[in-house]
């Protein structure tokens, strides 16, 4: 965890961190106004349960301290100023009043894997027994006609306010009647739409959800999309990668406790927060590319030493997440730290177009950013450079970095 914290203290402290929120003291002091009303209205409305937030801390082994790094960390992945930690805190002992019905559909149950495997305070327990989770097949005791009627009163008694979470792609095509779902055998298209009816929020959660993920690969038997390609008239946000990142879930929560709205999003209603700069810009192995020092061919020299993987296939150029800085397994490592290229899980159509290990002179892919679809060897690294949304972590703090963690003298 302490890995985490540092890392996203780097890139809310970076040149492109600052530029992205750098919006002036009145921005921030009205912000901080409304976040204290929403705030205050949660506290006066009923909770969906009354488990004490601060006993569910002391039953985990987590202490307030812990607690209070895992808030700060928190509050600089949103984007915020230091200054909004006590509303972040607040946020998080109020999601009790967050109803949450969770949906799987074509999926592999890896985004609710993730997340009941996140760091802490253990956001498994905070979403079991602190948030309101109404309905989730995986999780739930309850089956057949019972879960049903479960699904059926949540969504009653908590229309028009609560989340609805749905991982997994939606068939559409002609395979859509092979997925049905409960006594009924209503299939997954008409299952969500009429349970999104009256949700106040949809979060599509990993690759699936998000762009129809693998079952949505060539040939696409059964039609698969994702949430926003069916589902309109509601906001939307989605939360891709394979798995989703449990701390970008948590956070979409509370910036919703927080605000009572959605994050500000990217172009594929991507939270900016998670996915407004590339994996490439982070990554640990930057200061590498920075000095043409490329893995040619697995086992090599360049790979015993950590170098670039790009040349070998890494998509980290092209794609938008922030894996380099919160990581995975309580912030322990990511792809590219345990020498894998990243297959850019959390762009569209990645089963295609990404998720394979050649040369990157032989992909053929036009990146979004409209650079690096060329070769290194014919691309110039400063306009590469230039090209870039901005750079969190320059390449000598990273070649820094590296001499630290292999000893040498800082």
């Amino acid at each position: 965890m302490a890995d985490r914290i540092d890392g996203v203290k780097k890139l809310f402290t970076s040149k492109s961190a600052r530029v992205e929120t750098n919006r002036g003291d009145t921005y921030y002091s009205d912000l901080f106004e409304r976040c204290e009303a929403r705030l205050e209205e949660l506290r006066a409305h009923e909770p969906a349960n009354k488990i004490d937030f601060n006993e569910i801390l002391m039953d985990q082994g987590t202490d307030r301290r812990d607690f209070m790094k895992w808030v700060s960390a928190t509050t600089a992945m949103l984007m915020l100023p230091p200054m909004f930690a006590p509303l972040v805190a607040e946020a998080a002992e109020l999601m009790n009043r967050a109803p949450v019905i969770w949906l799987e559909l074509q999926d592999c149950a890896g985004n609710s894997e993730a997340l009941l495997r996140s760091d802490g305070p253990k956001i498994d327990e905070i979403l079991l027994d602190i948030i309101s989770l109404e309905f989730h097949e995986t999780l739930m005791a309850p089956s057949g006609h019972q879960a049903e009627k479960q699904l059926e009163d949540a969504m009653h008694t908590f229309h028009g306010k609560y989340l609805l979470f749905v991982e997994g792609s939606i068939p559409v095509g002609v395979g859509k009647e092979w997925c049905t779902i409960g006594a009924s055998g209503e299939n997954f298209l008409d299952h969500l739409t009429r349970i999104a009816e009256g949700a106040a929020a949809v979060v599509a959660v990993g690759s699936c959800a998000t762009f129809g993920g693998i079952p949505a690969a060539s040939p696409n038997p059964t039609g698969a999309v994702g949430v926003m390609d069916v589902i309109k008239g509601k906001p939307i946000i989605n939360i891709p990668a394979c798995p989703a990142n449990p701390a970008n879930m948590v956070g979409v929560i509370l910036h919703y406790i927080l605000t009572g709205q959605v994050p500000e999003l990217d172009s594929l209603l991507r939270p900016k927060f998670a996915f407004g700069y590339r994996i490439h810009d982070n990554c640990e192995r930057r200061a590498h590319f920075d000095a043409g020092e490329f893995v040619e061919s697995w086992g090599d020299e360049g790979a015993k030493n950590n170098f670039c993987l790009y040349k070998v296939g890494c998509k980290g150029p092209m794609t938008f997440n922030n894996c380099s800085i919160v990581r995975y397994n309580e912030g322990v490592n990511w792809p590219i730290g345990v020498g894998r290229g990243c297959i850019g899980c959390s762009e569209p159509d990645f089963w295609d177009k990404y998720a394979y290990e050649r040369p990157m002179a032989d992909a053929k892919i036009k990146a979004p950013t409209g650079g690096v679809e060329k070769s290194v060897d014919e691309f110039g690294l400063g306009l590469l450079t230039a090209a870039g949304i901005g750079i969190g972590i320059h390449a000598a703090a990273s070649a820094f970095a590296g001499k630290k963690e292999d000893g040498g003298e800082s």
